[in-house]
């Protein structure tokens, strides 16, 4: 009668114990992901690293639900055909389209007007009202 009530002490305790460390090996686990997003970002020059597609207007070339990894550091141009992720103003999403065209200044400011693969016309429609240009601020990645 006596060994029944320390038993049942010990497997109190040694649950306690167990989920003291579950608890404690999940918040290692969110940290450790949390470390390895900030340092994609320090090292991509990015604020979101790695970004899903979300629609089918680059299709062919990116299809919904592929992953792009990003990378935007200050010494990269931007160039007419590659493939941009950028903000804009107001919109949650970032857009994933084609640069079309390039407006450069003889200051080195450029300006660019951008395109899905998929869609017939440019993507002023999609910018902020009176915005006719993208500028490097807008760009993810």
């Amino acid at each position: 009668q006596c060994q029944a009530p320390l038993v049942g002490t010990y497997l109190f305790r040694m649950n306690k114990r167990q989920l003291y460390y579950q608890v404690l090996d999940f918040g290692m686990i969110i940290s450790s992901a949390l470390m390895i997003w900030k340092g994609l970002m320090v090292v991509t020059g990015s604020e979101s690293p790695i970004v899903v597609v979300h629609s089918g207007s680059m299709e062919p070339a990116l299809h919904r639900g592929a992953l792009l990894f990003l990378t935007n550091r200050i010494e990269d141009p931007i160039r007419v055909g590659e493939i941009i992720v950028f903000k804009i103003e107001g919109r949650e999403i970032p857009i994933v389209h084609q640069v079309l065209k390039i407006h450069e200044r003889q200051d080195g400011h450029i300006k660019f007007l951008t395109n899905g693969d998929n869609n017939a016309v440019d993507d002023r429609g999609l910018y902020k009202q009176g915005q006719v240009w993208l500028e490097k601020k807008d760009v993810v990645g």
